[in-house]
């Protein structure tokens, strides 16, 4: 135990465009088949992003010009396609495209704006909207989506080489306060109630060994018995003794987020129980290897270990 999109070329992709509203077909809007246009760089030298820009102007002039209805609305979408550079985040893509980043985070299925890294591929759609997966799977999008249960949309067939997704299209949409809220902080809470970081995500030097490693998660200071909390609702799917971890606990969330606690004096918890954000779970311990009473927190998406500490809120 506790041990997007890429590629290059253009994708081909296939659109399948009817109108909705709420759950019932209103009117076939058209079937198109269309590339993807590249663009290798976010700058005006680039004939790919002059072209972006200005099918963006267009269309922020249809929507703020006249009431366009959706299907009127998508007979103007273009999507285009970037990979993302060293560097690049995505309030930065998204400000430079004069896109709004909703609209980028929904198409590409962004849960969070640190998600982003070097050579990712992007899809960059050329009109402001929400374009949210028709199969709702992770927290965010079943909030958007339960939202505008009674909203007009288009819905989108999308087939590339990884395959076909259905979308729902909303013209001009873009996150409400909460969904704003809960896409920029990830909905993962501190473990501690009062702790000091000690340590921080990357590399470092060993406190053990002294040679320089990567540490994958952060460690909280705390005095030792203090409650440990889970960050996120899920179940706990690995609970035990581990050389270098000490006592360690293993959470699964959704969305192939898990969240790993070590260096446990005591389990408050059992082996495949369910847990709320929030409930305790154990007790700040020094097992393992460990120089000291404190918390060693890790977060993985689908097995990758991402920096905890952009993800936490109080």
């Amino acid at each position: 135990m506790p041990a997007s999109r890429s590629g290059k070329g253009i994708a081909l992709a296939f659109f399948f465009i009817f109108l909705f509203t709420g759950k019932s077909p209103y009117c076939h809007a058209q079937v198109s088949a269309v590339f993807f246009p590249e663009i290798v760089s976010l700058d005006t030298r680039d004939s790919g992003f002059r072209q972006f820009m200005n099918d963006v102007e267009a269309n922020r002039m249809r929507l703020a010009g006249i009431r366009l209805q959706p299907e009127e609305t998508v007979r103007h979408l273009t999507i285009y396609q970037y990979t993302t550079q060293q560097n690049d985040d995505l309030l930065f893509i998204a400000a430079r495209c004069n896109i709004p980043y909703s609209a980028l985070a929904s198409l590409n299925r962004i849960n969070n704006p640190q998600d982003i890294r070097p050579g990712m591929r992007l899809l960059l759609p050329s009109c402001p909207g929400l374009y949210i997966p028709a199969s709702f799977d992770s927290d965010l999008e079943k909030l958007i989506g339960a939202a505008r249960q009674e909203q007009s949309y288009v819905e989108l067939f999308i087939t590339t080489a990884s395959g076909q997704e259905t979308f729902l299209f909303f013209p001009g949409a873009d996150f409400t306060p909460t969904e704003r809220t809960f896409f920029l902080y990830s909905g993962f809470r501190f473990p501690l109630r009062a702790y000091r970081v000690t340590s921080s995500f990357g590399i470092r030097q060993d406190p053990i060994s002294g040679n320089l490693s990567n540490h994958q998660g952060i460690d909280l200071a705390a005095p030792e018995g203090s409650d440990v909390y889970a960050a996120a609702d899920g179940v706990v799917i690995s609970l035990g003794f581990d050389n270098i971890y000490g006592n360690y606990i293993v959470i699964a969330h959704s969305n192939g987020w898990t969240s790993l606690y070590g260096h446990l004096q005591s389990f408050e918890t059992v082996l495949n129980s369910n847990v709320r954000s929030g409930s305790l779970i154990g007790k700040v311990g020094s097992t393992g290897q460990s120089t000291g009473p404190h918390l060693h927190f890790e977060l993985r998406q689908n097995g990758r270990a991402l920096d905890p500490s952009g993800r936490l809120i109080p």
